[in-house]
């Protein structure tokens, strides 16, 4: 498994579930995890998966950070 890859097939996840979240929790990163080469899901630290559920959830925390991104994010 490559730890500086940010998107992972599910099949090799499922194989390398320690070492994945192990990065994400020590290493604070976003790991996203993809079928057929489209993101599906992310795992995200601890502290962020708690933030949006103080806002209210995925859809509010989206529409949040859609108000304070770049235009162009690259």
């Amino acid at each position: 498994m490559d730890e500086k890859a940010t998107d992972h097939a599910i099949a090799e996840a499922r194989a390398n579930l320690s070492d994945l979240l192990a990065a994400v929790r020590l290493l604070k990163v976003v790991r996203f995890l993809t079928s057929r080469g489209k993101r599906q899901a992310a795992l995200v630290p601890v502290e962020v998966g708690e933030l949006v559920e103080a806002v209210g959830g995925p859809e509010r925390a989206a529409e949040i950070l859609r108000t304070h991104a770049p235009a162009d994010p690259q």
